[in-house]
């Protein structure tokens, strides 16, 4: 069996292998905009959160020669304990901090509220027959369903980078340190996105520094799915609330006009962080990401 460097080597050399082309695939199709583009990118984009749970299924079956129960996709909690607590957090936590951004956007000036919804009242003009549906009932089922099925679909995805970053990644560099191997981990998350970044997802007016600032939102946000990890030893908390941050980080910009997301109106912008952090270091600060025992359990 190989020791962990080189297990830990193969699986971002696949993580990386797999996803990255996919992430560069939609450059050849058409100029940045363009709808085939958009349709490519949404599709190859989401085949590419797979690469990690990919690597961490051949690195732990073929490379270690572990069984994949390693990875504890049958856990849903630990043993002897019967909460379900974790599963709260990470359902209700991502809409939580989108409602703490909306209000801080506003608050701090970086965007106007409109209530009008003039951005989806324009979409809808283009669509055949959208003049006829309210606005306001279009943004009522977007976030009936955004904090409803959203997160539950979006876990299909998810998943695929849970299973790498926190169910095969941080326990492998647990033996390094509890927050040494948080650290790691999510700088390495964060550079990922690289490719993805510079085509504009999330900070598209800042391409190249939005590399820097998706390292920046993975640190913040990978420290509380990390915890989330090391509350169950399973990667379906986080995979639950990385879901349900994909399905909520950009509600506040229904209800917000004039704003650079790369600095307010959604959790990956620099306004975001802010309860990011704070969160972050209420976590620290109450001694939440002190589980000892199971991080000796991971790591040994």
């Amino acid at each position: 069996m190989m020791n962990e460097r080189k297990l830990i080597v193969w699986f971002l050399i696949i993580a990386f292998g797999v996803s990255w082309p996919l992430f560069l695939l939609p450059m050849a199709f058409g100029p940045p905009g363009s709808q085939v583009r958009q349709i490519v990118s949404m599709v190859a984009w989401a085949v590419a959160m797979w690469g990690p749970g990919l690597a961490a299924i051949v690195v732990t079956h073929f490379l270690a020669r572990q069984k994949l129960s390693t990875l504890n996709l049958g856990r849903l909690r630990p043993e002897g304990r019967s909460t379900w607590r974790p599963y709260l957090w990470a359902w209700l936590l991502p809409p939580a901090l989108a409602i703490v951004t909306g209000l801080l956007t506003l608050a701090l000036g970086a965007g106007r509220l409109d209530l009008e919804f003039t951005a989806i009242r324009e979409a809808m003009a283009q669509a055949p027959g959208g003049k006829m549906i309210p606005a306001g009932m279009v943004v009522a089922i977007q976030l009936v369903f955004s904090l409803t099925l959203a997160p539950l679909f979006n876990c299909i995805f998810a998943l695929g980078e849970e299973l790498g970053w926190r169910g095969f990644l941080l326990p492998h560099l647990l033996p390094l340190g509890r927050w040494k191997a948080i650290f790691l981990s999510n700088v390495i998350w964060g550079i990922w996105h690289a490719p993805a970044i510079l085509q504009g997802l999330n900070y598209p007016n800042r391409p190249v520094l939005g590399v820097f600032m998706m390292i920046a939102f993975c640190l913040l946000m990978g420290t509380i799915l990390s915890w989330l990890y090391l509350q169950t030893k399973s990667p379906w908390t986080p995979t639950l609330a990385h879901a349900s941050l994909n399905a909520t980080a950009g509600l506040p910009m229904l209800f917000l006009t004039d704003v650079n997301i790369s600095i307010g109106g959604t959790v990956s912008s620099v306004i975001g962080w802010i309860g990011l952090a704070a969160f972050v270091g209420w976590l620290i600060l109450s001694r939440r990401l002190e589980i000892k025992q199971i991080v000796d359990e991971l790591g040994s």
